[in-house]
């Protein structure tokens, strides 16, 4: 069963002097679908978001949202979508209410319009709408600018990092907001540079210095990881990490907290073999454990396959 399409990007390409930030993207998003662009700073995802958006121009390519294509029909298209950029955007001398007000003006409709949108995410901000915009704290912030951005009630929501520089509560907090947004039809694309934030998200496209890696459900490409995984743990991580990655039958070896993620060359080797040599090399209190893949070591396996 094929599902309508809200948003369809056909090779898009977009250089910036002799540095390409964007090289032949293609991608569709379903209506109603919470889309998600992960990948680290440098990857794309402005970019493509602001090409998305109407704001940039790509050197080729298209892109279609919700039959609009976002060159020729620009004007049109901004009265469908919402876009909640990566830094902070509003006015910072205006109140929340007046921030609110101004942003429904532009649209020609008002708060009380499209309350019923907003109201569980503005609940939580009303009681500070007389304070000045630049005076709230990152995740309020957060808060004013998702509220702006659904005013008019849009479409097809566009979030570029929405979550960078607020704390892990807040962080969930939106996430939950989010989930709520999508009950009620709004198509949402999202980029993070944090991994965890994937499993939220109905499908994902992993993004690597302007080219799509992969995109699928978090399950799946999780499950397409395709190699044991183990988490190996000992008293000096640094020395750890630099002994792993000259153990032969090391394939690759990444810091993730105070564990080392491991996959192996040969995978006949065992886990009792690698302990023994880095007991050999001094290391004490070595744990290893079997572990299931996250999405960054998803990410950083499909990195790995490209260098070569």
């Amino acid at each position: 069963m094929s599902f309508p399409s809200s948003i369809k990007s056909v090779d898009i390409r977009k250089c910036y002097g002799d540095k390409t930030a964007l090289d032949n993207i293609s991608f569709e998003v379903t209506k109603g679908e919470l889309f998600g662009f992960i990948g680290p700073d440098g990857a794309g995802k402005t970019s493509l978001f602001r090409i998305l958006t109407t704001l940039l121009i790509p050197d080729s390519g298209s892109i279609t949202v919700e039959g609009l294509d976002t060159v020729k029909d620009y004007i049109k298209l901004r009265n469908i979508l919402g876009y909640m950029p990566g830094r902070f955007s509003l006015y910072p001398d205006l109140t929340v209410e007046e921030n609110l007000r101004f942003f429904a003006g532009i649209f020609k409709t008002t708060p009380e319009a499209n309350y019923d949108l907003v109201k569980d995410i503005y609940s939580q901000i009303e009681p500070f709408k007389n304070r000045k915009a630049k005076d709230l704290s990152g995740g309020m912030k957060q808060k004013l600018a998702l509220s702006c951005a659904l005013i008019h009630k849009p479409e097809v929501l566009v979030l570029d990092e929405p979550t960078t520089g607020v704390d892990a509560v807040s962080r969930i907090e939106f996430w939950e907001m989010l989930d709520r947004l999508k009950k009620s039809g709004i198509t949402i694309v999202v980029s993070t540079p944090y991994m965890d934030e994937a499993s939220r998200c109905d499908r994902v496209a992993l993004m690597q210095n302007g080219k799509l890696m992969t995109i699928d459900t978090p399950e799946a490409i999780r499950n397409n990881f395709g190699r044991d995984l183990f988490a190996i743990k000992a008293d000096e991580v640094y020395g750890l990490l630099r002994d792993l990655r000259q153990f032969k039958a090391t394939r690759s070896a990444f810091p993730f907290g105070e564990n080392i993620h491991v996959t192996l060359a040969d995978e006949l080797v065992k886990p009792a073999e690698i302990i023994s040599n880095l007991l050999a090399a001094g290391h004490n209190n070595v744990h290893i454990s079997k572990i299931e893949p996250s999405i960054e070591d998803c990410f950083m396996e499909m990195m790995k396959k490209s260098e070569k």
